[in-house]
């Protein structure tokens, strides 16, 4: 194996934060990088946040920090902050994932450490960004979606608004574009020997995932001789993104004798294929379509017709019936499903409880046609603090005298 899927190995990376933020050095870590996160003596309340609790630690921090390092510091005291300074000059990124700024309050924002070294790369990553009216307001990580449009809030039935079921998008996306633009911040440091501070807001990433949505109303907002709707729709707008496909017959949910299936049969050839295969090319003849992105929108006679062909067969039959004819149709899978399914199996191979401490999935990145290799445990508070010091060069009596001190080790 060696370090061909480990692509990041030698990247060293200091790791300041609270809570979720903290995946975006967990994208490096999965990588290679080493990780090093630096708690204060308290340690950071993310073992025991959200639900399940693993034995003790929550699955959030067992995942957000596998494969990482602990050390614990407490920055207020010289001693901790000499040891840090020292650690910077060895690291090649440093992550602030908590309120912008409070690195800079200790010393130790980009200017002071770009000082130290000069090719750092020093990256922000908070819930509203370090500028604009938002950027001091306390948050959590749904604040992120429902911001960015992404949440239809809806109301049960005795009138109370609730949370509806949706994935968490900006507090797992943000950490995403922040890894990508540090691998990027490294490049150039490298290559300049300039280092540079950037900054993620999880908001930010959340709304740009939904880029198609947003920029599809601010392009309605033109002249409609301008800006029209699809050919094969006569060029009436649709409602972007998914909303647009409420209507849609040819590209649809169907149910099957034992779950759902998603038919996509929206080019002329896929239906072609389809209507062959089900041996009904009457419904082809009635209804060819056009070339391309043909859903048949509104036809709910051919609707009823598809609604009875699709419960004739199981969903792997619709399966196999796809891969024979060449037709598009998917599994409708849930989370609690999805491992399920032999294509998920094959692809995302949960790593062990015994290695990670709960299933986890593993970064679906192949290197060299191999998943990254299985990380180490999330660490517990300060758990290779002396490790850490020692590796920065400090005698076994000086780290003593910060353990006694308090300014090293998890507060008992």
């Amino acid at each position: 194996m060696g370090n061909a899927n480990r692509p990041l190995a030698g990247l060293k990376v200091l790791e300041n934060s609270l809570l979720g933020p903290g995946l975006v050095a967990t994208f490096l870590s999965d990588l290679g990088a080493d990780v090093v996160k630096v708690e204060p003596p308290t340690g950071d309340y993310v073992r025991q946040m959200t639900w399940p609790i693993v034995e003790g630690n929550s699955l959030l921090h067992l995942h957000t920090h596998r494969g990482k390092r602990s050390i614990c510091l407490d920055l207020k005291q010289e001693s901790a902050l000499a040891a840090y300074r020292e650690m910077v000059r060895e690291a090649d990124v440093v992550v602030e994932a908590m309120r912008p700024g409070s690195m800079a309050k200790l010393g130790l924002g980009f200017d002071d450490l770009v000082e130290i070294n000069p090719k750092i790369v020093f990256c922000t990553i908070s819930g509203y960004g370090a500028t604009g009216p938002y950027r001091d307001m306390p948050s959590h990580g749904i604040a992120y979606d429902t911001w960015a449009g992404l949440i239809d809030p809806v109301v049960d039935d005795e009138g109370f608004t609730r949370i509806p079921v949706i994935p968490n998008i900006g507090i797992n996306v943000g950490p995403m574009v922040g890894a990508l633009g540090i691998l990027a911040a490294v490049i150039s440091a490298r290559e300049t020997g300039k280092g540079t501070w950037l900054e993620v807001a999880q908001s930010d990433a959340a709304a740009y995932m939904d880029w198609y949505r947003i920029e599809t109303y601010k392009a309605y907002e033109r002249p409609a001789d301008v800006v029209t709707g699809n050919p094969s729709d006569d060029y009436e707008r649709r409602e972007p993104g998914l909303a647009g496909m409420w209507e849609g017959v040819r590209y649809q949910i169907y149910e099957a004798t034992d779950g759902h299936v998603l038919f996509m049969a929206s080019e002329q050839a896929f239906w072609r294929n389809f209507c062959e295969g089900v041996d009904r090319m009457d419904m082809f003849e009635r209804w060819p379509g056009s070339t391309y992105a043909d859903h048949a929108r509104h036809n709910t006679e051919m609707q009823a017709e598809l609604k009875a062909i699709f419960a004739t067969k199981t969903c792997q039959e619709w399966l196999d019936f796809a891969n024979e004819v060449n037709t598009p149709i998917a599994p409708v899978n849930t989370p609690k499903t999805a491992p399920e399914d032999p294509q998920f199996a094959h692809r995302l191979p949960f790593y062990g409880i015994e290695d990670v401490g709960a299933e986890q999935l593993p970064l679906p990145v192949y290197l060299e046609g191999e998943l990254p290799p299985t990380p180490t445990m999330a660490p517990g508070v300060g758990e290779h603090t002396d490790e850490v010091l020692a590796g920065i060069g400090l005698s076994a009596e000086a780290i003593a005298e910060m353990r006694a001190s308090g300014a090293a080790g998890p507060r008992s």
